[in-house]
């Protein structure tokens, strides 16, 4: 069963905790060994988007020990910089990182206290793994990497904040911009930079959890479409091993 627009937005609206999502996030996290309701990460509120994300991979019959959404499955992938860095959902098959990715949420009403370590956040274990892959401490097909980031929609999110006074000047784009602009610059100059290799930022809030994709080139159908064109490229080298067996997801 392919993923759809349908399952994002319910995997968003089960974040809040609004709804469960159309696909059996039991079933999918049964089938990867993630075991029960909070054993994937402690605040569970990502477990939803972990779920959605894992599904790809699993319709593309990648084994179900190559899916990694929980801690004890083991998480960690080599840095460069330090010897390892726990991602969000991790997916491996032989010797081929095959997906890695990074979940990330910014709340409020203290926008500000955690902007910037979210940017460094995701700069940082960007730019320590791309490094590690070029001191081929990832052997197989070059690393693919994902960035999911919802920002909570709210008055604080989209008020203009100004920049302080500082000993140099800032970049103009930054001027009189909110917190939800200011990330999706930030994130578009991930994708340019090719930090990332796709980047889904949604806003949404526990009030009206319909995502909103404030960025074109950032949204979900682009999200979706480059997960597929990573499939479809690995498979086209034979990965995974088209002679195995097919995956089963009960119920689904």
């Amino acid at each position: 069963m392919t993923v759809t627009r349908q399952d994002f937005e319910d995997a968003v609206a089960a974040y809040w905790g609004a709804k469960q999502t159309q696909t059996d996030l039991s079933a999918i996290k049964a089938a990867v060994g993630a075991g029960t309701a909070g054993s994937v990460r402690g605040g569970k509120h990502f477990d939803p988007i972990a779920a959605l994300l894992a599904k790809f991979f699993l319709d593309a019959d990648y084994p179900a020990e190559s899916i990694r959404i929980a801690k004890p499955q083991g998480l960690e992938l080599p840095g460069y910089y330090r010897p390892q860095k726990q991602w969000d959902v991790v997916v491996t098959y032989e010797d081929t990182l095959v997906a890695a990715f990074e979940l990330k949420a910014l709340g409020g009403p203290s926008f500000g206290n955690n902007y910037n370590n979210r940017v460094e956040e995701a700069l940082g274990s960007a730019v320590d793994l791309r490094r590690a892959a070029l001191a081929d401490l990832y052997p197989g097909e070059k690393p693919w990497l994902g960035y999911f980031f919802v920002m909570q929609d709210e008055e604080g999110s989209r008020r203009p904040v100004r920049t302080a006074k500082g000993a140099l000047p800032v970049d103009p784009v930054w001027h009189d911009t909110s917190y939800q602009t200011r990330f999706g610059i930030f994130c578009e100059r991930l994708m340019a930079e090719q930090l990332y290799d796709s980047v889904c930022y949604v806003t949404s809030s526990p009030f009206a959890h319909k995502p909103n994709e404030p960025v074109p080139g950032l949204d979900w159908r682009h999200f979706s479409a480059a997960i597929n064109a990573r499939l479809t490229y690995l498979k086209d080298l034979g990965i995974p091993d088209p002679g195995r067996p097919r995956n089963t997801l009960p119920g689904l």
